[in-house]
């Protein structure tokens, strides 16, 4: 009698990680702002291995091999911070181990925090799982951890998106080195208010995003304005939806939007700096930026949903949340 084949060793496929979003902190979270970040579970990868694998897993898995390289070097500078199980994760990707993923990349949605929290969860030795108490220092201690996997992809990373991914659940950031697991008003799905997403229809690149906004913090009126407004309001903001102050939310909201316009033009693509301010002078939603911005998609807030989408109709809107 034949052997039956082992198809374990060429199929396999890992827990599922979900995108995010950051709906108030970008930016600001860099200077000690706030900031407040959601699973979004309309997205999400997967670590696989197929028999047949197609032209996307083998260019994913090579995106692997060189993060394996990344992670080796960062066990042998940091072995403190977090070691691996080096010899299956190189062996599960020589044979052919990939990240299946529906998350969008350079859309502001978390695309590496994903990759980064399925490797973490797979082969961390001694990892923090969801299941424990997680204290304060707990979190930042697996913040940190993904701050440096992630910085592989993005040149320098808060590890918030991972931290999301991994924990599915909201994040709340008082300040870079005090964050905790929150909850959130719950959703009301006949209400009328909703935050949703605009798909720009380009992709985004944070690292250059970031740069320029690194080259403008050397403006002290720049430096003044991120102060005074835009981490006052994103502030306000984070307190406000928390609160389930929606009509201060909305208040709050249309100021950021307008601080963003007038001061983040880079990050905004120029064909949406129109309805960007449409939308501050109609009223009938509020636009902000979603993660780094440049493209991907645009974090939209409307107090009624049908007069947003009237307004907006030549675009595609995704609801994340309804209230």
């Amino acid at each position: 009698m034949p052997t039956p084949i082992d198809h374990s060793k060429y199929y396999m496929k890992g827990p599922l990680f979900y995108s995010k979003i950051l709906l108030f902190g970008e930016y600001g979270i860099i200077r000690d702002s706030k900031g407040l970040s959601i699973p979004y579970n309309f997205y999400n990868g997967a670590l696989k291995r197929d028999e047949n694998p197609s032209e996307e897993a083998i260019k994913s898995n090579g995106h692997l091999k060189r993060f394996v390289t990344y992670l080796e070097t960062l066990q042998n500078e940091q072995p403190e911070l977090v070691t691996f199980d080096l010899a299956l994760l190189k062996e599960d990707v020589e044979t052919g181990m990939y990240f299946d993923s529906s998350i969008p990349q350079g859309y502001g949605v978390g695309s590496s925090g994903a990759l980064v929290a399925a490797i973490y969860d797979k082969y961390a030795h001694n990892k923090i799982t969801v299941l424990e108490n997680l204290t304060r220092e707990k979190l930042l201690q697996l913040k940190t951890i993904f701050s440096q996997m992630e910085s592989f992809f993005h040149g320098k990373s808060s590890g918030l998106d991972p931290l999301n991914s991994y924990l599915s659940i909201p994040i709340l950031i008082n300040s870079k080195d005090n964050i905790e697991a929150t909850g959130i008003p719950t959703q009301s799905f006949d209400g009328k208010g909703a935050v949703f997403l605009l798909d720009s229809g380009i992709v985004g690149e944070t690292a250059p995003m970031v740069s320029i906004f690194m080259e403008n913090l050397k403006d002290k009126g720049f430096r003044a304005m991120l102060k005074n407004q835009f981490v006052k309001y994103t502030d306000a903001c984070v307190e406000n939806f928390l609160g389930g102050d929606m009509k201060s939310l909305f208040m709050n909201t249309k100021k950021l939007s307008k601080v963003v316009l007038n001061n983040f033009k880079p990050m905004i693509p120029e064909q949406f700096h129109g309805i960007w301010q449409q939308g501050i002078d109609s009223n009938d939603y509020y636009l902000k930026l979603c993660g780094s911005g440049g493209g991907g998609y645009i974090l939209g807030f409307t107090e009624d949903l049908e007069k947003a989408k009237a307004s907006l109709s030549d675009y595609k809107l995704e609801v994340v949340y309804k209230f």
